[in-house]
């Protein structure tokens, strides 16, 4: 039993993956893995436990690529498509927990409407919608976890603290007690779109501007478009302790959950 908490980035790209359909750019016909990048989400482990954040549209392709398919839970950071649009592969799980903003389960009953019907269909997936909000911790599979509440444009969506590990993505705007609540923290990982400014996701000057902030031990930059420019180039521009994410990489985390 792996006695380390330990993350797994599955996929480390924005909602249209890298590379971008009909795109001509050299990101885009990089021979580099480390230029491939799918949709965002990652795993973490402890004790046996696996515990997944977020389940977009190469959820399958991303489980089966790690070798183990059991899973134990699901958090979702907010509702948008390429960090939802899996959740009908978890059919295979009995009454998957799934925890989630109110606003986020709202949303999955219109969304996925037919697994929640008095009579479903049979074969559906069966979900168990577990509530959370900005500010309380909460036990999943046995790890606790704190959320990190950000923006998201104006949507409010949540990042996650587990013991020295903490994960953002799909952030504009993070509040200074969140800063004050991450500072020094072993592993930072965040959300990178690209060089030039976008109106709901943070580029990298800002995510550098952040990360000093915070201080962390190491930070891993995710959620990244074309735009990050090539891995090898872009790699060489980053500040000590400050590293792009590819799809697999595992990082282990110092300080484990309390």
């Amino acid at each position: 039993m792996e006695d380390r908490l330990k993350i797994t980035i599955l996929g480390s790209g924005t909602s249209t993956g890298v590379p971008q359909i009909g795109c001509e750019c050299e990101v885009c016909h990089s021979s580099d893995p480390r230029d491939k990048r799918l949709r965002q989400s990652a795993l973490v482990e402890w004790q046996g436990e696996r515990i997944l954040i977020d389940c977009g549209p190469d959820f399958r392709q991303q489980i089966l690529n790690t070798g183990d398919a059991h899973l134990d839970a699901l958090l979702l950071t907010h509702i948008h498509y390429d960090h939802i649009g899996g959740l009908e592969e978890l059919r295979g799980f009995s009454n998957f927990p799934i925890y989630a903003r109110r606003d986020v389960i709202a949303a999955l009953h219109q969304r996925l409407s037919y697994c929640f019907a008095e009579h479903p269909y049979p074969g559906v997936p069966h979900y168990d919608l577990i509530e959370i909000n900005d500010h309380d911790a909460f036990d999943c599979a046995g790890i606790r976890i704190e959320p990190i509440p950000v923006l998201h444009y104006k949507l409010p969506i949540l990042g996650f603290k587990i013991g020295g590990l903490a994960y953002i993505t799909d952030c504009k705007t993070i509040a200074q007690q969140q800063i004050e609540q991450l500072r020094g923290i072993p592993v930072l990982v965040l959300n990178a779109l690209r060089f030039e400014e976008h109106i709901s996701h943070i580029s990298l000057s800002q995510a550098l501007e952040i990360i000093e902030q915070i201080k962390p031990g190491r930070a891993v930059l995710i959620h990244m478009s074309h735009g990050i420019g090539l891995h090898a180039e872009t790699a060489k521009l980053l500040p000590p302790g400050v590293e792009l994410a590819y799809d697999g990489l595992t990082i282990i985390v110092p300080s484990p959950p309390l």
